[in-house]
Protein backbone atom coordinates (compact mmCIF):
# COMPACT_ATOMS: atom_id res chain seq x y z
CA UNK A 1 0.00 0.00 0.00
CA UNK A 2 1.07 3.51 -0.76
CA UNK A 3 0.65 6.72 0.96
CA UNK A 4 0.89 10.50 0.09
CA UNK A 5 1.23 13.61 2.92
CA UNK A 6 0.98 17.06 1.49
CA UNK A 7 1.61 19.03 3.82
CA UNK A 8 1.16 22.41 3.30
CA UNK A 9 2.96 25.02 6.34
CA UNK A 10 5.81 27.28 5.86
CA UNK A 11 7.30 26.06 9.13
CA UNK A 12 9.30 23.37 9.81
CA UNK A 13 8.84 23.22 13.16
CA UNK A 14 5.11 23.89 13.50
CA UNK A 15 2.63 21.82 14.87
CA UNK A 16 1.33 20.74 11.14
CA UNK A 17 5.22 19.66 10.73
CA UNK A 18 4.92 17.36 13.86
CA UNK A 19 1.18 15.87 12.64
CA UNK A 20 2.86 15.08 9.52
CA UNK A 21 5.65 13.41 10.90
CA UNK A 22 2.85 11.57 13.27
CA UNK A 23 1.39 10.39 9.85
CA UNK A 24 4.48 9.44 8.45
CA UNK A 25 5.31 7.17 11.87
CA UNK A 26 2.01 5.83 11.84
CA UNK A 27 1.55 4.54 8.10
CA UNK A 28 4.62 3.37 7.76
CA UNK A 29 4.20 1.24 10.73
CA UNK A 30 1.20 -0.16 9.17
CA UNK A 31 2.87 -0.88 6.20
CA UNK A 32 2.44 1.90 3.96
CA UNK A 33 5.22 3.23 1.80
CA UNK A 34 4.85 6.81 2.48
CA UNK A 35 5.68 9.84 0.33
CA UNK A 36 5.54 13.06 1.71
CA UNK A 37 4.74 16.36 -1.03
CA UNK A 38 6.15 19.29 1.23
CA UNK A 39 4.76 22.33 -0.85
CA UNK A 40 6.57 24.93 1.08
CA UNK A 41 9.87 22.96 1.31
CA UNK A 42 10.15 21.65 -2.10
CA UNK A 43 8.96 25.19 -3.47
CA UNK A 44 5.86 24.08 -5.45
CA UNK A 45 4.43 27.08 -7.70
CA UNK A 46 1.18 27.51 -6.69
CA UNK A 47 0.17 30.40 -9.27
CA UNK A 48 -1.37 28.82 -12.60
CA UNK A 49 -0.42 30.74 -15.68
CA UNK A 50 0.63 31.02 -19.05
CA UNK A 51 4.67 30.64 -18.41
CA UNK A 52 3.56 27.27 -17.42
CA UNK A 53 2.90 26.45 -20.84
CA UNK A 54 5.53 26.24 -23.77
CA UNK A 55 3.33 24.90 -26.12
CA UNK A 56 0.57 26.64 -26.22
CA UNK A 57 -2.96 25.97 -28.25
CA UNK A 58 -3.78 29.88 -27.72
CA UNK A 59 -1.02 32.21 -27.91
CA UNK A 60 -3.41 34.65 -27.42
CA UNK A 61 -5.26 34.28 -24.85
CA UNK A 62 -4.50 31.85 -21.98
CA UNK A 63 -7.29 29.55 -20.32
CA UNK A 64 -6.20 27.37 -17.80
CA UNK A 65 -8.60 24.63 -18.85
CA UNK A 66 -7.91 24.78 -22.43
CA UNK A 67 -4.11 24.66 -22.11
CA UNK A 68 -4.07 22.09 -19.72
CA UNK A 69 -5.96 19.82 -21.30
CA UNK A 70 -3.52 20.07 -24.32
CA UNK A 71 -0.72 19.45 -22.31
CA UNK A 72 -2.33 16.63 -21.43
CA UNK A 73 -2.62 15.30 -24.98
CA UNK A 74 0.70 16.05 -25.80
CA UNK A 75 2.39 14.67 -22.56
CA UNK A 76 4.20 18.34 -22.27
CA UNK A 77 2.56 19.14 -18.77
CA UNK A 78 4.63 20.71 -16.36
CA UNK A 79 7.41 18.80 -14.40
CA UNK A 80 6.27 19.95 -11.10
CA UNK A 81 2.25 18.99 -11.95
CA UNK A 82 3.93 15.66 -13.16
CA UNK A 83 5.55 14.49 -10.25
CA UNK A 84 2.58 15.01 -7.86
CA UNK A 85 0.26 13.38 -10.44
CA UNK A 86 2.70 10.39 -9.88
CA UNK A 87 2.98 10.49 -6.69
CA UNK A 88 -1.21 10.21 -6.76
CA UNK A 89 -0.97 7.78 -8.87
CA UNK A 90 0.86 5.74 -6.29
CA UNK A 91 -0.68 6.44 -3.31
CA UNK A 92 -4.14 4.27 -2.29
CA UNK A 93 -4.49 6.79 0.23
CA UNK A 94 -3.75 10.98 0.37
CA UNK A 95 -3.22 13.16 3.92
CA UNK A 96 -3.76 16.51 3.53
CA UNK A 97 -1.86 17.98 6.60
CA UNK A 98 -2.37 22.20 6.64
CA UNK A 99 -3.60 24.85 8.73
CA UNK A 100 -7.27 26.75 8.57
CA UNK A 101 -6.48 29.93 7.00
CA UNK A 102 -8.62 32.89 6.65
CA UNK A 103 -11.59 30.33 6.56
CA UNK A 104 -9.54 28.05 3.86
CA UNK A 105 -7.10 26.29 3.24
CA UNK A 106 -3.65 27.83 2.34
CA UNK A 107 -3.37 29.64 -1.03
CA UNK A 108 -0.76 26.91 -1.65
CA UNK A 109 -2.54 24.18 -1.14
CA UNK A 110 -5.57 25.69 -3.00
CA UNK A 111 -3.29 26.19 -5.81
CA UNK A 112 -1.87 23.10 -5.86
CA UNK A 113 -5.15 21.86 -6.59
CA UNK A 114 -5.60 24.55 -9.23
CA UNK A 115 -2.78 22.89 -10.55
CA UNK A 116 -2.27 19.47 -10.48
CA UNK A 117 -6.05 18.54 -11.04
CA UNK A 118 -5.52 18.93 -14.23
CA UNK A 119 -8.38 19.39 -16.62
CA UNK A 120 -8.64 16.75 -19.69
CA UNK A 121 -6.15 14.33 -17.75
CA UNK A 122 -7.28 13.76 -14.36
CA UNK A 123 -11.00 14.98 -14.99
CA UNK A 124 -13.71 16.23 -17.58
CA UNK A 125 -17.11 16.61 -17.97
CA UNK A 126 -18.25 13.29 -17.23
CA UNK A 127 -15.52 12.14 -15.28
CA UNK A 128 -15.77 13.12 -12.09
CA UNK A 129 -17.53 13.00 -9.04
CA UNK A 130 -18.52 9.04 -8.23
CA UNK A 131 -17.28 8.80 -11.47
CA UNK A 132 -13.93 10.46 -11.27
CA UNK A 133 -10.30 8.86 -11.78
CA UNK A 134 -9.54 8.30 -8.22
CA UNK A 135 -12.40 6.22 -7.26
CA UNK A 136 -11.79 3.70 -4.91
CA UNK A 137 -8.76 5.62 -3.49
CA UNK A 138 -8.91 7.17 -0.13
CA UNK A 139 -8.49 11.28 1.11
CA UNK A 140 -8.37 12.92 4.40
CA UNK A 141 -7.61 16.27 6.00
CA UNK A 142 -5.64 16.73 9.08
CA UNK A 143 -6.49 20.33 9.93
CA UNK A 144 -5.73 22.67 12.66
CA UNK A 145 -7.41 25.62 13.21
CA UNK A 146 -6.38 28.75 15.69
CA UNK A 147 -9.61 29.09 17.68
CA UNK A 148 -11.22 26.81 20.16
CA UNK A 149 -13.04 23.71 19.26
CA UNK A 150 -16.97 25.36 20.64
CA UNK A 151 -15.89 28.54 18.36
CA UNK A 152 -16.08 26.02 14.94
CA UNK A 153 -19.22 23.82 15.96
CA UNK A 154 -22.72 25.30 14.44
CA UNK A 155 -23.51 28.71 15.40
CA UNK A 156 -20.26 29.25 16.87
CA UNK A 157 -18.55 32.07 16.11
CA UNK A 158 -15.73 31.08 13.67
CA UNK A 159 -18.12 29.60 11.76
CA UNK A 160 -19.17 25.92 11.65
CA UNK A 161 -16.18 23.67 10.83
CA UNK A 162 -18.33 21.08 8.59
CA UNK A 163 -19.07 23.95 5.99
CA UNK A 164 -15.86 25.53 5.85
CA UNK A 165 -14.22 22.14 4.67
CA UNK A 166 -17.10 21.29 2.62
CA UNK A 167 -15.10 23.11 -0.30
CA UNK A 168 -11.67 20.91 -0.11
CA UNK A 169 -13.78 17.81 0.52
CA UNK A 170 -16.32 18.17 -2.01
CA UNK A 171 -13.10 18.79 -4.35
CA UNK A 172 -11.66 15.70 -3.39
CA UNK A 173 -14.85 13.89 -4.32
CA UNK A 174 -15.20 15.72 -7.57
CA UNK A 175 -11.94 13.81 -8.35
CA UNK A 176 -13.31 10.90 -7.59
CA UNK A 177 -11.93 10.37 -3.96
CA UNK A 178 -13.69 8.20 -1.00
CA UNK A 179 -13.59 11.51 1.33
CA UNK A 180 -12.77 10.58 5.61
CA UNK A 181 -14.39 12.64 8.25
CA UNK A 182 -11.13 15.10 9.05
CA UNK A 183 -9.02 14.81 11.88
CA UNK A 184 -9.49 18.51 13.48
CA UNK A 185 -6.84 19.96 15.99
CA UNK A 186 -8.32 23.36 17.24
CA UNK A 187 -7.07 26.30 19.29
CA UNK A 188 -3.20 26.22 17.93
CA UNK A 189 -1.58 29.55 17.27
CA UNK A 190 1.28 29.86 15.22
CA UNK A 191 2.69 32.45 18.71
CA UNK A 192 1.94 30.30 21.27
CA UNK A 193 -1.30 29.46 23.81
CA UNK A 194 -3.69 32.20 23.85
CA UNK A 195 -6.67 30.22 25.59
CA UNK A 196 -5.01 28.38 27.74
CA UNK A 197 -1.98 28.20 30.28
CA UNK A 198 1.70 26.66 28.66
CA UNK A 199 1.28 23.92 30.44
CA UNK A 200 -2.00 22.77 29.57
CA UNK A 201 -1.62 23.94 25.91
CA UNK A 202 1.75 21.68 25.71
CA UNK A 203 -0.53 18.80 26.98
CA UNK A 204 -2.91 19.32 24.65
CA UNK A 205 -0.65 19.10 21.95
CA UNK A 206 0.53 15.56 23.00
CA UNK A 207 -2.89 14.93 23.14
CA UNK A 208 -4.43 16.02 19.77
CA UNK A 209 -1.07 14.06 18.19
CA UNK A 210 -1.76 10.98 20.16
CA UNK A 211 -5.27 11.09 18.61
CA UNK A 212 -4.07 11.83 15.39
CA UNK A 213 -1.89 8.49 15.54
CA UNK A 214 -5.27 6.42 16.65
CA UNK A 215 -7.68 7.89 14.39
CA UNK A 216 -4.68 6.63 11.81
CA UNK A 217 -4.66 3.60 13.02
CA UNK A 218 -8.38 2.71 12.88
CA UNK A 219 -9.21 4.59 9.12
CA UNK A 220 -10.43 1.13 8.08
CA UNK A 221 -13.38 1.51 10.57
CA UNK A 222 -13.97 4.82 9.04
CA UNK A 223 -16.96 5.67 7.25
CA UNK A 224 -16.42 8.11 4.01
CA UNK A 225 -18.36 11.54 4.07
CA UNK A 226 -21.75 10.82 1.93
CA UNK A 227 -22.27 13.14 -1.28
CA UNK A 228 -24.78 12.59 -3.48
CA UNK A 229 -23.52 10.91 -7.16
CA UNK A 230 -24.20 11.54 -10.72
CA UNK A 231 -27.28 9.47 -11.21
CA UNK A 232 -29.06 11.86 -8.20
CA UNK A 233 -28.83 15.02 -10.95
CA UNK A 234 -31.05 15.50 -13.81
CA UNK A 235 -30.03 16.48 -17.31
CA UNK A 236 -29.49 20.07 -15.61
CA UNK A 237 -27.32 19.05 -12.72
CA UNK A 238 -30.03 19.59 -9.54
CA UNK A 239 -31.11 17.21 -7.75
CA UNK A 240 -34.01 15.01 -8.92
CA UNK A 241 -36.81 14.98 -6.89
CA UNK A 242 -37.02 12.78 -3.75
CA UNK A 243 -33.09 12.45 -4.15
CA UNK A 244 -31.63 12.73 -0.54
CA UNK A 245 -29.13 15.26 -0.12
CA UNK A 246 -26.00 15.00 2.13
CA UNK A 247 -25.26 18.29 3.03
CA UNK A 248 -25.98 22.25 3.87
CA UNK A 249 -25.14 23.08 -0.02
CA UNK A 250 -26.99 20.18 -2.07
CA UNK A 251 -30.01 19.04 -0.32
CA UNK A 252 -33.68 18.45 -1.21
CA UNK A 253 -35.58 21.13 -0.32
CA UNK A 254 -38.18 20.99 2.66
Amino acid sequence: MHALIVHCHPEPRSFNAALKEVAREILQRLGYKVEVSDLYAEGFDPAEGPTHYMERTNTEVFTALTEQRHASELGSLPADVCREIERLARADLVVFQFPLWWHAQPAMLKGWMDRVFVYGGLYTGTYRYDRGHFRGKRAICCVTTGGPEATFAHNGRGGDIDLLLWPMHYSLYYMGYDVLPPFLAHGIQGGGPVYQAQDSFKAQLETYKAGWARRLETLEESTPIPFTGWNDWDERGVLKPGMEGYDYFIRAHP
